[in-house]
């Protein structure tokens, strides 16, 4: 490990916005039955000095610029970035820091675990930005799969929102594809965010034009990196309020896996790399 990273990890331990729970802990009863950690239920009051609003996460937030700009613009909420890398999660955390945010923390986890860190009803919104669309894994590991809205439900207030932004077609169609088969309603959703008139491939389930100005505005670094190299960004927001058990859309007329595979193109390991 190089010596920047270590500097790095021992400034992390000073962030009192940067939280980072033992793995050990989490598991201390299995990788099914998760050890909830005292800040369950509790962020305001542990995390956010008792500065109420409420909750926004970002999962896989890397070196948090999300987090903070969206922090930045709506200081009557609470923005809490997800990641499991210390290093990232450094940059985020340090800047937090340095220009005093009360509405911004930083939690080093794994995304399967994060059920042992909000109780119900804590959260109101989940960013997804340019995750990893998994394209040759399990759908299990694509955070917008069943298994990880199940997670998210059990924090989530009923009417909460997850938003998609995206530069993987693969993972937008997948994820759009979940939301139809459960019957999940779909408030946005457009193929081509910034493109001209921003219109979809399919009927707007509401219009593009209407969402909040943050959703174009706010930009990742990756984003930014693709919109410069010409590449669509993809946006899905729905609210995952459902009855019963989430189900994988298993027929090709409901998410054809091969052929948007095939589609995807390299940009995905460019952008990982």
């Amino acid at each position: 490990m190089g010596h920047g990273k270590l500097k790095k990890f021992a400034e992390n331990e000073t962030f009192s916005c940067l939280l980072q729970p033992s793995a050990e802990d989490v598991l201390s009863q299995g990788y099914d039955n998760l050890t909830d950690h005292p800040v369950k239920g509790r962020w305001v009051e542990k995390m956010f000095g008792a500065h109420e609003g409420d909750i926004v996460l970002e999962l896989g937030c890397g070196k948090g610029e999300y987090t903070l700009e969206l922090a930045r613009r709506n200081p009557d909420k609470n923005y809490i970035g997800v990641d499991i890398k210390g290093a990232r999660l450094w940059r985020g955390a340090k800047t937090a820091t340095e220009e005093g945010l009360p509405n911004v923390a930083f939690l080093r986890t794994r995304i399967e675990f994060i059920g042992a860190f909000f109780g119900p009803d804590e959260v109101s919104e989940i960013w997804l930005t340019f995750s990893d669309p998994q394209l040759k894994a399990s759908a299990n590991k694509r955070l917008s799969s069943p298994i990880f809205l199940e997670r998210y439900r059990r924090f989530l207030k009923h009417g909460g929102l997850i938003h998609l932004k995206t530069d993987s077609r693969f993972l937008f169609e997948y994820t759009h594809a979940v939301a139809s088969v459960n019957g999940l309603p779909i408030l946005a959703e457009t193929t081509d965010l910034y493109g001209p008139g921003t219109k979809d491939v399919r009927q707007q389930a509401a219009p593009i034009d209407k969402l909040p100005a943050e959703v174009r505005e706010v930009q990742t670094f990756y984003e930014k990196m693709f919109l410069d190299m010409g590449l669509p960004i993809t946006y899905l927001e729905f609210c995952p309020d459902h009855d019963g058990p989430y189900v994988d859309p298993r027929d090709p007329e409901d998410f054809d896996s091969a052929l948007w595979r095939t589609m995807e193109g390299p940009r995905r390991s460019f952008s990982h790399k």
